[in-house]
């Protein structure tokens, strides 16, 4: 078994209803439950919006803090998941059902090996 992390990122900027975020978010937990019950998702997680993030970097034994995300991109992580699957076409099948590739863009990425 592989573990992937799958990434959902959206532009936040996007003009969605409330309706709209109601019924994705329903369509993520329905996602979530069916892939934990398959046993390949590990956990995850809706995030909040880059706004309310913070980065920091350690530079010449300085630690640097600002508010917002590293990257000027219109794409922002919006959740996360762990899967644990058998091989990366699984990995791809499961990613493929996640609500958030059809509003966003889903990313899967393997972790090293242990």
């Amino acid at each position: 078994m592989m573990k992937y992390l799958l990434m959902v990122a959206v532009d936040e900027s996007a003009d969605v209803d409330q309706e709209e975020i109601t019924v994705h978010v329903r369509e993520v937990g329905d996602w979530a439950k069916k892939m934990s019950d398959r046993g390949v998702r590990v956990l995850g997680d809706r995030l909040r919006p880059a706004t309310d993030a913070t980065t920091l970097r350690v530079r010449d034994g300085e630690l640097l803090i600002s508010d917002g995300p590293f990257a000027e991109t219109k794409e922002q992580m919006a959740g996360f998941d762990v899967l644990e699957c058998a091989d990366l076409d699984e990995a791809i099948e499961v990613a493929s059902q996640h609500p958030g590739a059809r509003m966003g863009v889903v990313e899967l990425r393997p972790f090293w090996p242990v």
